[in-house]
């Protein structure tokens, strides 16, 4: 079972659309009151330069191979971000590792980055593909779970975030963090719409999480690049961690996420209090080799 992209992409454009007001844009309103919120499909033609069947087809998915030109035009209709700009192509056109009905290959997390890892002092770790946690060093199990403890499906953000119930007290802002996390795995999924581990955690989360069904129709889009998270941790209290994510050169699947901290702030204290308690807990096992 794969993402069917088609849907995907009308959705995605519809969920755009549904966003702008005809006011804004300075179209007039002729056709009486709105069944539905944001612009009509002729409007946004109009705006893009492209005829109505044109945009339909694409909204609707007939055919996948639309020039750049015509993305290029419904993107600055639609005032996507350089974000929902890529994901409009990668939903609109084939890309190199399935245009030809290829699966994606597995990551391996490198020695070298593990090695990084292992000598980091702030909290660090890799997500690999659909939020799997796929290496980390012992003060990141610390902070958010012992990840070693978990049967490999389990150490996933996204499933953690939404089906764990800890995770709720761990994060301040909980809701913006379910949120991103939605956003981030709805980008993720794009890439790699052959992979069935990505429909399954998809499905999973939909049937379990009522939050997750609710900010996973929104369609929003997010990165995941920088930023900065209040943990309550059960231990050592509040903690307001910034984080840095490095994504691999060479294998783009894999991003390593560093948190930092303020140089002598209570949070330094605090990080400092959390590596004492972690190290006699930590073991020699603490990353989860291929992830496959």
């Amino acid at each position: 079972m794969t993402l069917d992209r088609r849907a995907e992409l009308g959705e995605f454009l519809r969920s755009r659309r549904a966003r702008l007001r005809p006011e804004e844009l300075g179209l007039r309103d002729c056709g009486g009151r709105r069944r539905v919120p944001g612009l009509r499909r002729e409007e946004l033609a109009r705006l893009a330069g492209v005829s109505v069947d044109h945009y339909v087809r694409l909204e609707q998915g007939r055919t996948l191979h639309f020039s750049e030109e015509v993305l290029d035009a419904v993107a600055r209709a639609l005032r996507l971000d350089p974000v929902e700009r890529s994901h409009l192509y990668r939903l609109a056109r084939p890309w190199p590792e399935t245009a030809e009905g290829g699966k994606p290959t597995p990551c391996t997390v490198r020695p070298g980055l593990r090695r990084l890892l292992e000598q980091s002092e702030v909290p660090s770790f890799v997500l690999g593909r659909n939020t799997d946690v796929v290496a980390w060093n012992p003060l990141a199990a610390a902070l958010i779970t012992d990840f070693g403890a978990l049967p490999p499906r389990e150490r996933n953000m996204a499933r953690l975030v939404f089906l764990d119930e800890g995770m709720r007290g761990l994060y301040a802002d909980w809701p913006g963090k379910a949120a991103a996390v939605a956003a981030y795995l709805r980008l993720d999924a794009a890439r790699h719409p052959d992979d069935p581990r990505t429909v399954e955690l998809i499905a999973e989360l939909q049937a379990a999480s009522p939050q997750f069904r609710t900010l996973w129709a929104q369609h929003r889009l997010k990165d995941k690049t920088h930023g900065r998270y209040v943990y309550r941790h059960p231990v050592v209290g509040e903690l307001e961690l910034a984080f840095e994510t490095l994504r691999l050169a060479d294998d783009p699947d894999q991003a390593l996420v560093a948190h930092t901290v303020e140089k002598g702030s209570p949070s330094e204290t605090a990080l400092r209090l959390l590596a004492s308690w972690a190290r006699p807990r930590s073991t020699a096992r603490h990353d989860a080799g291929p992830c496959s």
